[in-house]
C-alpha cells in the first residue's frame, strides 16, 4: 500500500492532461533520532518560546513573524500579509519546455519525487507523455506550487513512472569562484599525474548505493540496542593520527601497489644536533678532568 500522496493534481503537456500523484522519493524515517529528556526523571522535555530580552515565556497567540532589517530590529509580517503574496496552487504541473539532460547543473538538483498516475482514467495520457520523453531523451521543466512556494521541477522517465526533482533557483547557488579563486596552482610532474591516473584505473567501478554502509547509523543502532538491554557499553580507543610527513610520490607509488605509504619522520630541529654535540663535548671534558 502506497503512503499518503504528498501532492495531487494534473500533469499537462499542451492539450494532453492526466491526473497524477506525487510521492517523496527519499525519506529519513529510518534514521536514529533522539529526544531531549530530563536525565533526573527520564521524562521528555518540551520547548518553550522565550523573549530574548525579558526572558518571559511567549504564549501561542503572541507569536508572530518578523524580518530583521538591522541588528535586533524587526519588521513584523502579519499572517494575512503573507497569505496575500502566496501563489495560489492550480494543482497542475504544466510542462513549459524540454532541455538536454546534461545541461542541468547537479548543484541545482534538490528533492526527488515519484509521479504516478492517479487512477486509471488518465493512464493512456500518462503513458504517452512518459514514452515520448523516453524517445527524445530530454528532461521536462515545469512549475509546481509546493507548500505555498512555486518550484521548478525537472521531470524524466523512470521505469514505468516519472521522476520529478525540484530545482534550486539561481540565487540559492553559491558561486564556486568565491571558494576556488585562492587555490594555488602548484607545478605537478607528469609522472605524478600518470601514477594517479593508474590508481584511478585500478579503482574503476560502477555506482551501487547498496554497497555503502552508514557506519555512524549502524553504531547508533547498536548503542541504543545495548543500552535498552541494560548492557554495559564498552568504548574502543581510536588510534592516534600520525603527524609524520609523507612524500607525495612515495604515497602514489605505494597506493598503486596497494600498500600503506612509508611515513617519514618530521625533520628534527637544527638546534638539536648542536645541543647533542655540546653535551658530548662537555661529558668528554669531565672525563679528562676526572
Amino acid at each position: 500500500m502506497l503512503p499518503r500522496a504528498y501532492w495531487k493534481g494534473s500533469l499537462k503537456l499542451s492539450l494532453v492532461t492526466c491526473p497524477v500523484a506525487l510521492y517523496s522519493a527519499a525519506t529519513t524515517v529510518e534514521r536514529t533520532r533522539f529526544h531531549m529528556i530530563n536525565t533526573a526523571t527520564g521524562n521528555r522535555l518540551k520547548q518553550q518560546m522565550v523573549d530574548s530580552e525579558t526572558g518571559d515565556v511567549v504564549e501561542k497567540e503572541q507569536k508572530g513573524r518578523g524580518y530583521e532589517v538591522a541588528k535586533g530590529e524587526y519588521v513584523p509580517i502579519d499572517k494575512d500579509e503573507l497569505e496575500a503574496v502566496q501563489i495560489e496552487s492550480n494543482h497542475t504541473i504544466d510542462i513549459d519546455n524540454f532541455v538536454p539532460r546534461d545541461e542541468i547543473d547537479r548543484r541545482y538538483l534538490d528533492n526527488p519525487y515519484y509521479i504516478v498516475p492517479d487512477g486509471n482514467a488518465g493512464l493512456d495520457a500518462f503513458a504517452v507523455i512518459r514514452d515520448a520523453m523516453k524517445d527524445q531523451d530530454r528532461v521536462a521543466l515545469a512549475r509546481l506550487v509546493l507548500s505555498n512556494r512555486e518550484r521548478i521541477v525537472a521531470i524524466e522517465p523512470l521505469g514505468k513512472g516519472l521522476l520529478a526533482t525540484t530545482l534550486r533557483y539561481a540565487y540559492e547557488i553559491r558561486s564556486e569562484e568565491d571558494y576556488f579563486s585562492d587555490i594555488k596552482t602548484p607545478k605537478i610532474s607528469k609522472d605524478m599525474i600518470e601514477l594517479a591516473s593508474h590508481i584511478l584505473d585500478t579503482k574503476a567501478s560502477h555506482f551501487d548505493p547498496s554497497k555503502f554502509d552508514d557506519e555512524y547509523e549502524n553504531a547508533l543502532k547498536a548503542l541504543v540496542k545495548q543500552k535498552a538491554a541494560g548492557k554495559t557499553v564498552k568504548f574502543v580507543e581510536k588510534p592516534a593520527k600520525a603527524d609524520n610527513v609523507i612524500s607525495l610520490m612515495d604515497a602514489l607509488k605505494q597506493s598503486l601497489k596497494g600498500k600503506a605509504p612509508v611515513q617519514r619522520p618530521a625533520r628534527a630541529s637544527r638546534t638539536a644536533p648542536r645541543a647533542a654535540k655540546k653535551t658530548s663535548r662537555s661529558t668528554a671534558r669531565q672525563r679528562k678532568a676526572g
